[in-house]
């Protein structure tokens, strides 16, 4: 449908006297397009670290309570076991107070914009009526 009216508008406009068709516009339209690339981007940060061993120890402890109760006849085991567990726990562990630089990878987006031709359209008169048709140049 459009291409035959816009095969009308242009032999109308080509076909008749200059005269005949009067105010002609050509209007050209233009869009933008937007365009999204991913890229990848490494990110540091300073962590400080409280160093805190309870952790640690409440692991040894209960793992040297277990043991504790199943070696041997001794009275209280188990509380002996989870001491000493305890304290090794807390002795082995690698936890330290300060500051840890960690890393990681960040997916982040860089946006491109472009403008870009996207039709155009005639606007005439002829013979007293207004005429307006779009076409792809």
């Amino acid at each position: 449908m459009n291409k035959s009216l816009l095969t009308v508008g242009l032999f109308l406009l080509g076909g008749c006297h200059p005269a005949a068709a009067q105010d002609r516009n050509i209007h050209d339209h233009f869009k933008t397009i937007y365009e999204r690339k991913p890229y990848h981007v490494q990110v540091c940060r300073d962590v400080s670290m409280s160093g805190d061993k309870s952790g640690d120890m409440l692991k040894g402890a209960i793992i040297g309570g277990i043991i504790g109760n199943n070696v041997g006849n001794v009275e209280n085991g188990g509380a002996i076991g989870a001491i000493i567990g305890g304290m090794l726990g807390h002795n082995n562990s690698n936890k330290t107070a300060g500051t840890q630089r960690q890393c990681k990878t960040e997916l982040r987006w860089k946006e491109e914009s472009r403008t870009i031709y996207s039709h155009s359209h005639i606007e005439f008169w002829y013979e007293g009526r207004k005429y307006n048709l779009e076409f792809q140049k």
